[in-house]
């Protein structure tokens, strides 16, 4: 367990963030842009379902075939069955619906037993304490991606009820304010909180649209990070997708708030990966010592939008009028940590 854990009860430092789950019906171009665009190990397990690996877990990337093109469902690691014990009792106490999964879901997950509950904007929240690991040698362009304590990545969520979503990773999980970024977009000014649940400078962002009463984005995230073992991986991945004809979303900057080097793509399902290098890692001293605080943009450079035409504007335009009158699933029995 992370040296980071308080032993207060509480969960941080235990929880990383494990693997997820997508749905789409266009597993060819997933594996096409998973393995030789973004340089994953890639899997197929039956004709129905893809996995990608970045380490020794058997998975870390779920692609089941579907026609949402989004993602259902994130899994997360949990260091011990006290702590687990615990995350439970607390859904259930709440009244949320908890329930095991199956041997089968358990099984394409690459874990050995798993346990589901509602989650923010219907994305299923999953928890596991023991991933199935293989000695199989990775086969990918990568040479190595970071996962280990801080988890595989984060999730960025685009978000009218922040408020709750805050609450309901600190009840759920003790996540911890890192800090805000408050950045205009087309004129509209978001402010952006990161949350984290061990060293990683976040596992959760979610940006702020409240009092807005439309969701430009399509898809439940905005985006998944992941992170590279070099800078050089970083850049011949960001090679590959352009040559590949995969969409870049932003080009390639260094973030204000985790100094985080990346460029973001857009993967088959119409959300966005970035692939970034190098933040900055919340040891024992950061963490004891760290005052959260707002950045002015998101960053220091690059990230320019790449190639946005009028039918991307176009595209924008029906989603907000699907959406205006959309409630978003929240969680409430769930939200009721520190949110502010």
């Amino acid at each position: 367990m992370s040296g980071l854990v308080p032993g207060d009860g509480s969960v941080f430092g235990a929880v990383h963030l494990g693997y997820v789950v997508v749905e789409s019906a266009r597993l060819g171009e997933w594996r096409r842009f998973g393995a030789d665009a973004i340089g994953m190990h890639a899997d197929d397990v039956d004709s129905s379902t893809l996995r990608f690996r970045l380490d020794e877990h058997a998975c870390r990337f779920l692609v089941e075939q579907g026609p949402q093109e989004d993602v259902t469902a994130v899994g997360w690691q949990v260091d011990d069955h006290e702590t687990f014990d615990r995350i439970i009792a607390r859904v259930s106490d709440r009244g949320v619906p908890i329930s095991e999964g199956s041997a089968e879901d358990a099984a394409r997950r690459g874990v050995e037993r798993l346990w589901r509950f509602p989650g923010p904007k219907g994305i299923r929240q999953e928890i596991f304490t023991v991933p199935v690991t293989t000695p199989e040698p990775l086969r990918m362009l990568s040479s190595g991606w970071v996962t280990g304590e801080a988890g595989m990545g984060h999730v960025a969520i685009v978000s009218r009820e922040p408020e709750s979503l805050r609450g309901y990773y600190e009840t759920v999980f003790d996540s911890r304010l890192s800090d805000y970024i408050d950045e205009n977009v087309s004129g509209l000014t978001l402010k952006i909180r990161f949350l984290r649940v061990n060293e990683r400078h976040h596992s959760i962002a979610i940006a702020n649209i409240r009092g807005v009463k439309i969701d430009p984005i399509r898809t439940r995230v905005q985006h998944i990070n992941i992170q590279s073992g070099s800078l050089d991986d970083v850049l011949a991945a960001y090679g590959r997708v352009t040559d590949l004809g995969f969409r870049m979303a932003w080009s390639v900057g260094q973030h204000t708030n985790d100094r985080e080097l990346s460029f973001y793509c857009v993967t088959p399902s119409g959300f966005e990966l970035e692939v970034g290098w190098n933040p900055i890692v919340f040891g024992p001293e950061r963490e004891s010592t760290w005052e959260p605080t707002t950045y002015q943009g998101i960053s220091i450079w690059g990230h320019t939008p790449v190639g946005e035409t009028v039918l991307d504007k176009f595209a924008q335009f029906r989603q907000v009028v699907r959406t205006l009158r959309t409630p978003e699933i929240t969680v409430p029995a769930l939200s009721g940590g520190m949110a502010r």
